[in-house]
């Protein structure tokens, strides 16, 4: 089969993936089973693994097929497989857990001590087929495509996590903030008007995401390229501040806002990453303000998200792309020339 591989680290986005032409996955475990790749979305996170960003972090053999936001079509299930046959359209939680483990008995599927991770620490989705196990794919509902709902298998489910801890802390008349309308964004945007009657700001750089978040039906946009950001939320809040602010950017520069656009006692979600978390720990003490770190999502939210895309309250914004033009997409990605999110088809 063809896959998109990484053969060494590199900053140089195009040429950075390989198409070989490797052995097909075979099912082996009576637990595991093989997909039909019929998309998989491409994430800024492909471009930080080809740049070795990850490989501190978890371990990585290389040459390794990269995506780790994967759906397709059930092809060939193992013995012990008993929730999906063939034929079966699913999306995939990005890891693959072992289920016997104490992160996993308490549904922390990204804590898992024995996990597999398609894209990161194992051969991933950019390629014809994929193996993965039961315990990682969700059906997913009639008249949904499954090309098109691939991203939701990180960025959406990211997206739907960190709303998910906002909205605990959400009331009306409550502000929330979401930074960056870009791939994560706009996902995030949609998922917080449909679980909170807070107030809902987006910031952004470019016009035509704020555009897209006001035909979402946010309350507020500001363009931070040419309108200051603190006095621009503390028009809007009255001087409180934000009671909850999520950052899909992730930069320094963004992350720096913190202390100065959150409301006293609330939460800074970092979800987009690159940057630094660099504060006085005064200004931490004194607003009691917490950073909060985003690491993907649970399976059961993978589920929840589902459901919310299946009564038609999140739809992504996509554009599609062949295996062949991978390298493409991540030159693209690099210079933010994609709205919305790229998706590979390597069988489109």
């Amino acid at each position: 089969m063809q896959a998109a591989r990484l053969h060494e680290y590199t900053d140089e986005m195009s040429s950075a993936l390989s198409i070989d032409e490797i052995d097909r996955p075979t099912v082996t475990d009576p637990t595991t089973l093989l997909i039909e790749i019929d998309g998989a979305g491409w994430c800024q996170t492909d471009n930080h693994v080809i740049e070795g960003m990850w490989a501190e972090y978890v371990s990585q053999e290389l040459p390794m097929t990269l995506g780790h936001e994967n759906a397709g079509t059930v092809v060939e299930v193992g013995d012990g497989v008993t929730t999906v046959m063939e034929g079966d359209q699913v999306i995939c939680h990005p890891v693959r857990t072992c289920g016997v483990c104490r992160s996993c008995r308490l549904g922390e599927d990204m804590y898992c001590e024995n996990l597999a991770f398609p894209g990161l620490s194992t051969d991933g989705g950019f390629a014809e087929y994929l193996l993965t196990n039961e315990r990682s794919v969700i059906t997913l509902p009639d008249g949904v495509d499954s090309a098109e709902i691939a991203p939701h298998a990180d960025a959406g489910i990211t997206a739907y996590h960190a709303v998910k801890k906002a909205t605990t802390e959400l009331v009306p008349g409550s502000t929330a903030v979401i930074i960056g309308v870009g791939g994560l964004g706009h996902i995030g945007v949609q998922c917080l008007l449909a679980m909170s009657a807070a107030t809902v700001v987006a910031v952004d750089i470019k016009q035509d995401a704020l555009d897209l978040a006001e035909r979402l039906g946010v309350d507020h946009t500001i363009n931070s390229s040419d309108e200051a950001l603190v006095s621009a939320i503390d028009s809007i809040t009255d001087g409180t501040g934000a009671t909850q602010v999520l950052d899909f950017v992730g930069s320094d520069e963004t992350t720096a806002t913190g202390p100065d656009i959150v409301a006293s006692g609330g939460d800074y979600h970092v979800v987009g990453y690159g940057g630094h978390v660099h504060q006085p720990a005064q200004a931490l003490v004194d607003g009691e303000l917490a950073y909060r770190g985003t690491l993907v999502g649970r399976y059961t939210e993978l589920q929840e998200l589902m459901a919310l895309v299946d009564r038609g309250d999140v739809e992504l914004h996509t554009t599609h792309y062949p295996l062949a033009e991978i390298n493409t997409v991540a030159e693209k990605l690099e210079h933010r020339e994609i709205e919305g999110r790229a998706v590979i088809t390597p069988n489109g």
